[in-house]
């Protein structure tokens, strides 16, 4: 009887659907950019669709103000029932005198109203909405700088940690390799005993490492999803092998970056725009103290006639057209005390202002600072991956001669693994200060 074996048959089968699915899964999660996440993210992010809902508000708000610019119209109608229509000729005790009228009526008009002059409020009414609109715009803009700004830490965490999980990974298959052959030589009794438990050691403290690495890696995503209103869950992946350039352009300086962000910050825009709008607000109460003239006109179909003698039992029409004044007497003594409120809000507004001014000045510089200090942090750590690399290769060669302690091996390998990740993290601050530094000034 023939005996099949189905297992050298299957493992090929097995292979190809795991290769095929290992491809479908990295289609489906194609590597993002930090650009590309960007822009899901002022797509989906949930703080910017907040901001978006308010900006709607604020139009809106803008054309219910120009609404009332408009002449205001009301047609009406009534119906009723009328009592006996008595008139006392000779007082209130004496017999009166009973005038005919139907016991019931109705009436049909319209009213008309129409501003002519009131101050300018209605208008600046308008201007002062549209003033909120374009500073609720600045919001938004800010918002977009800060959810941006924070998507790139979050990016680059993410990238520090996958180079990190890279470079733990390597580390360990180099750290097994020499494992096997320190147990070599302590079998042919070359090295001792010792020097496979320090290497053991070594090997689990690496794996630990990666351990944890890979439990951030996993917060990280499920953050960055987050930041870009996606599933918690979802696949993410990035292109962390390539690389990317460190040589940020820092010619601009200092100053121009100030003159860039006096003139595109958000936040500057937003005071600048707070001491316009308190401005107008004291035009605004000043223009109460201006008289109000306004147009209208009614007329009016009522049945039956008992406004004006003498009374008739038919149907009447009446209207009147004209131009009616006001002017409120007592605003010339209640209106003070408003302006000089108003005015102390306008300079608190100036004040607030140049505290925004130095503000900003202050946090450019600490950027642009932070920026070059980052480069310089990118020279040394190239400089230092280049001689601990030296430095192992001597210490390793001399310990196979048995000129060095497994000791100094051990520490020179940590020390390069140090080096390289300290090169990862000052490639980043480069990066992420620069982004931060145009967020300052507005033109992330």
């Amino acid at each position: 009887m023939r005996i099949y074996r189905p297992i050298p048959i299957l493992g090929p089968i097995l292979l190809l659907i795991a290769s095929s699915l290992q491809a479908q899964d990295t289609a489906t999660t194609q590597a993002m950019s930090l650009e590309e996440i960007w822009k899901v993210a002022e797509i989906n992010n949930r703080q910017l669709k907040l901001s978006d809902l308010n900006l709607q508000q604020s139009n809106l708000e803008v054309l219910e103000a120009k609404d009332r610019l408009l002449p205001e119209l009301a047609v009406g109608g009534d119906i009723k029932l009328n009592t006996k229509f008595l008139i006392y000729d000779n007082g209130l005790f004496s017999s009166p005198q009973d005038i005919p009228v139907k016991g019931y009526g109705y009436g049909a008009g319209y009213n008309l109203s129409f501003n002519i002059f009131n101050g300018g409020k209605d208008r600046r009414y308008v201007k002062m909405k549209q003033m909120e609109e374009t500073r609720r715009q600045y919001e938004v803009d800010l918002q977009k700088h800060s959810v941006k700004y924070n998507v790139a830490i979050v990016y680059f965490d993410l990238y520090k940690f996958l180079q990190f999980h890279d470079f733990l990974a390597a580390e360990i298959a180099a750290e097994e390799k020499q494992l096997s052959m320190i147990e070599s030589l302590q079998k042919n009794g070359i090295v001792l005993k010792s020097d496979v438990l320090r290497t053991t050691v070594k090997l689990s403290q690496l794996k630990l490492s990666l351990s944890d690495i890979e439990k951030k890696i996993d917060i990280t995503k499920q953050r960055l999803n987050i930041l870009m209103g996606r599933n918690n869950e979802q696949a993410l992946s990035i292109d962390y092998r390539s690389g990317f350039e460190t040589n940020t352009a820092t010619d601009s300086g200092y100053a121009a970056y100030i003159d860039i962000a006096l003139n595109q910050s958000p936040e500057y825009k937003m005071v600048n725009s707070d001491i316009k709008l308190n401005e107008l607000n004291i035009k605004q109460i000043k223009a109460t103290l201006l008289p109000n003239a306004s147009f209208y006109s009614n007329y009016n179909y009522t049945y039956p006639q008992i406004s004006f003698y003498p009374y008739s039992n038919d149907l009447w029409g009446f209207g009147q057209t004209g131009i009616k004044v006001q002017f409120s007497i007592d605003n010339l003594y209640k209106s003070k005390h408003s302006i000089a409120r108003a005015q102390a809000v306008t300079d608190r507004a100036r004040e607030t202002a140049n505290i925004k001014k130095d503000e900003i000045s202050l946090r450019v510089k600490e950027a642009y600072l932070q920026q070059q200090q980052a480069l310089e942090s990118v020279e040394t750590a190239e400089k230092n991956i280049v001689q601990t690399t030296e430095t192992v290769r001597v210490i390793r060669h001399s310990y196979l001669n048995q000129e060095s302690l497994l000791t100094d091996l051990l520490d020179a390998e940590n020390a390069l693994l140090e080096a390289k990740f300290s090169l990862t993290t000052a490639q980043i601050n480069v990066k992420l200060s620069h982004i931060r530094l145009l967020a300052i000034v507005g033109i992330l």
